[in-house]
Parts: structure tokens; sequence; C-alpha cells
């Protein structure tokens, strides 16, 4: 489990500018890497014939051997000097440490990328953006509902056509994402008028937000380029960044930079796998471990590839003909196993996909059922994964599992979402942020929560959370919506609950006046070992 230790390593305190990568994992620091020999594309073998005379052609230009040496030659955009720029390259070049750490993890997709935006004749700067955006991590999620190398919002896939669902995120598909991302920043392009850095701009903070910029210095008589808009904070910051980088990139030795040495040719394949499998079979019949598969294909959310596609695995280049010659003589039925089911009294279809953590949909689709009516004593055909759950380290519950579980400072409690808790709700009846709550558990302030889900807590000794010593403190905390009868006050109500008045304030904004009204509404969060009598 070394890697799985790495990839949810503790926070790096150096990273000022990265602030914009949050939750799953935390941090790059030590993020797990491909095996050294994992994925090392081999050069092509040439045919070595003395008899063999050289054609006489016109020459060739021939393509840089290393990544850096292909991405300068394309670099297209303008303003790398500018003022602005100064302090995120400074910052940069102080932080030999963190760059590499970035291309470590950014060799296994680079050339990828690099040839994408290479093949739409965009600024190769553009292969960088990852950088800024989740530092290659391809299991980054924002606080902002970000995810992905390319950090797209669940609004902005589904629009450039990105599925997500519970099997599949199509924001971490390296491949998907990428076409996703450069077709939304040609938009962006066209949109602005051909002007690079107001699409990168857009591509921050929203087309929107960037072309009311534009129009209100417009109105103003003012200049319209993106150093003179007035823009949110972020991305006033994110355009300079991407051109630090790039001026690092273009010059390392200027700035006392070392580059690692990259090769300029493929590194992945991607082969049709035509069907659902399990990403354990997968691993095995590849060569890797089900860690270094996971991180070529992070969009994947369970222990297998979902079952309504896409039916597509990327594969270091020396992988790839073994494993599709094993997938050609692996029967149809042993691509994933199967489970039969006796249903009992009383179980629901939900039921049953939780226990098998799969799908209601999944259900009904591997035994034909229409609607949710099923009869207790028939069976059920399930699929299951091969191994224990836990073995599928990076798969979505497994990240989750480990962030929860990370040590941090304070008392650790559990809290059961109980219908109608918000994030809001919770944070306050704990004295904690909404951001703290989030980062906690693998999650963005405004995901959303599930009744019965549990979160952790972390609080000081003397905080609302329960003490981790009680056995019981995951069940004591609860919320109530407590109906004002009439006679009522904020102190009598603190004292029936036994909660100072401070917090019957904090937990309802609207009560914070002198007075409360008969039928009106109050949010109580109470520990019930403490109030069950007056419950």
């Amino acid at each position: 489990m070394a890697l799985l230790e790495e990839s949810l390593a503790a926070a790096s305190q150096d990273e000022p500018l990265e602030d914009t990568v949050a939750v799953l994992p935390e941090t790059d620091a030590d993020f797990p890497q491909l095996g050294v020999d994992a994925g090392q594309a081999q050069p092509q073998q040439t045919a070595d014939n003395d008899d063999m005379e050289p054609m006489a052609e016109a020459p060739v230009a021939v393509a840089p051997d290393d990544i850096w040496q292909r991405l300068r030659s394309g670099f297209a955009l303008p303003d790398h000097d500018h003022r602005g720029v100064n302090a995120h390259r400074d910052w940069y070049a102080r932080h030999q440490s963190y760059l590499n750490r970035t291309f470590d993890r950014a060799e296994p997709y680079f050339h990828h990328i690099v040839e994408q935006v290479a093949a739409r004749g965009m600024p190769l700067e553009l292969a960088l953006l990852p950088v800024v955006e989740s530092a290659f991590q391809p299991f980054a999620y924002s606080h902002g509902r970000a995810a992905g190398l390319w950090q797209f919002i669940p609004g902005t896939a589904r629009r450039y056509g990105l599925k997500i669902d519970w099997w599949y995120d199509g924001r971490r598909d390296v491949a998907a994402a990428t076409d996703a991302a450069l077709d939304y920043l040609e938009a962006l392009h066209k949109r602005f008028d051909g002007d690079w850095l107001l699409a990168l701009a857009a591509y921050n903070s929203g087309e929107g937000t960037v072309s009311r910029a534009v129009r209100n210095n417009q109105r103003r008589g003012k200049g319209t380029t993106f150093w003179d808009l007035q823009l949110p904070r972020e991305t006033e910051g994110y355009v300079p960044k991407l051109l630090a980088i790039s001026g690092i990139v273009a010059a390392p030795e200027k700035y006392d930079i070392s580059l690692r040495p990259i090769a300029n040719q493929p590194y992945l394949a991607e082969l049709d796998i035509g069907s659902q499998l399990d990403l354990a079979i997968a691993a095995e019949m590849a060569g890797m471990t089900l860690e270094d598969l996971y991180l070529l294909n992070p969009a994947f959310n369970r222990w297998a590839t979902p079952p309504d596609g896409p039916h597509r695995l990327l594969l270091p280049l020396d992988k790839a003909d073994g494993f599709a010659q094993q997938l050609a003589q692996l029967p149809h039925r042993e691509r994933v196993k199967w489970v039969r089911h006796r249903i009992r009294e009383g179980e629901t279809l939900g039921h049953i996909a939780v226990k098998y953590k799969t799908t209601v949909k999944t259900i009904q689709t591997t035994n034909k059922i229409r609607g949710n009516i099923i009869r207790a004593g028939n069976y059920l055909i399930i699929p299951a994964a091969s191994q224990s759950l836990d073995s599928y380290a990076l798969s979505e519950a497994q990240r989750r599992h480990s962030t929860q579980n990370k040590s941090r400072a304070g008392t650790k409690s559990t809290y059961a979402v109980q219908r109608g808790d918000t994030l809001w709700d919770i944070a306050m009846a704990h004295k904690v942020s909404v951001r703290q709550v989030a980062a906690w558990n693998g999650m963005a302030p405004r995901d959303t929560l599930r009744p019965g889900q549990t979160l952790v807590i972390w609080s000081k000794a003397d905080g609302l959370a329960a003490p981790a010593a009680n056995p019981l403190a995951e069940s004591l905390t609860r919320k109530i919506n407590y109906r004002v009868r009439s006679g009522d006050s904020l102190a009598r109500i603190s004292q029936r609950f036994n909660v100072s008045v401070a917090d019957l304030k904090q937990w309802n904004p609207k009560a914070r006046g002198k007075y409360i009204q008969p039928g009106q509404r109050l949010v109580v969060y109470v520990d019930v070992t403490k109030v069950a009598e007056n419950i």
C-alpha cells in the first residue's frame, strides 16, 4: 500500500501559488508515479540492411528528440516578459522540487497532450496549462467542483461532451478531457477575436465574466487586453502563471532550473476493450499494478469499466500488445465476476445495489428488468469485483476513505447525515468551516449530501464534536427542526436542549434579533444523551 500512502501524502506548505488544486488528493507532494519501467516507450527499431541505399529525397524536418525542445519550437503566446508574470516566474524558479514532482507526474500524459495541441495548430504553451490547473494530478478536485488534469466543472464538462455518472467521470479521462479542453479553448479563442490571453482568462472564470469586463472597459474608453481588465483575483493570476511556467520551460538555464529529459515519443496506447472489464483483471493481463492502471485511467470511479462504456483503456505502449492478446483469449463471462443473489423479503433493487456496490440500472440491464418490481425468492445475477474493494485503492470510494482516515491534529468524530442536512448546517454545529468539512471528506463545499452518508469531523478537544473516546460518537449529534411555541424564548429553548443562546443564533441567522415568533422553525443540533428527556 506504499503507493496509496504516497498518493494521499500530507500537504506541502511551500507551494502558495497552486491554490486552485484541492481535495482528492489534498496535495501533490510525493504523488504516486507510474513504475519506472511500466510505461517507457521503446524507440522504433529500424532495419539494418547494408544492401539498401538511402533514397534521394527532399530534406524532411526531424522532430526533436526531447519534448522540451518541441514545446519551445511551438511557443507563440505574447507577453512572456510582462511585469505581471515576474512574481510567479520567480516562485517557480525557487521551487525546483515542485517542478520535478509536477513533470514526473506529467510524463505519462505529456506527449499525448502536446500532440493534440500541435495537431490543432494551437500555441504549445497550452500543453502546460495542466501545470496551472491541477499540477498534473489526475485525481485533483477543487473546492469549486472542478476535476481532472484540465479542471472541468460539471456543467462545462457536459456541455463539451464529457459523461459523468456513478461508474465514470469523463473530466478525469485523460484523452477525452484533453479533447474537450482544446475544443473549449478553440471556441473561446474564436469568441474573443483571436486573443489567446482573453481565451485563457475565460477558461478560468467563464466567458461571461471576461465579456463583461471587456464591455465595461469599452464604455469607459479603456484598453481591452487581458492586462487592462478588472477580473477576479484568481483569474488575474491565472494567465501570468501559465506565461511564467512557459518562460521557465523556454529558458530553464536562465533561472538555474533543470528539466529532466522527457522523450518526444508516444507513451500511451488507447485500446478498445469492447465491454465491461474488471480493472484488477485488466491490470493482471497488462502486467501492471492496479494503482498504475488507475493513474492512466483515472476516470473510472469503481472496480470496473462502466457497463455502458466508454469501453477503452489507456495503457503504456509496451504493455498494449500483450494485453490485447490476452483479452482476445479471455472468455466473455470471465471479464467480471458474477454473483447469484436470492431476493429476500423486503429487499429492493436499491438495497441490493448498495450491497454489491453497483447501481440499480446495472442490475436492471443485466437481468432485463423493467421498472423496480422484484419478487422474494427469485434470483438476480449481479456483477461484482473479483477482489476485495480495498484492493482498488484509487477507486473513488477508497480515495475518499483514505482522505477521511488521514491523521490530523485534534479530535476525530463521525456524523451520520440526516435528511435535509447541508454542509453549512453540519459545519456550524461543529464550529468548523464548510471548507474544512469538505476537505476532510474528499468533497467540494457544494457537493450533494446523501442521508446516511458518514462524514468525519476534526475539532479541538473543547469543540462541539463528540469525543472520539466515546464509541457512540457518530450517533449522538442530531439535527432537530424545532417549531417555536407560545411563550418560548431563545433562553428557554437553549435550556431545553442544553445548548447556548449563541449557538442558536449562529445556527439560525433569522433569529438573531431580540424576539422569535410562535410557529417559527429553528434548527437545533443536540447531543441526545444530554437532552433525551426533553425531546
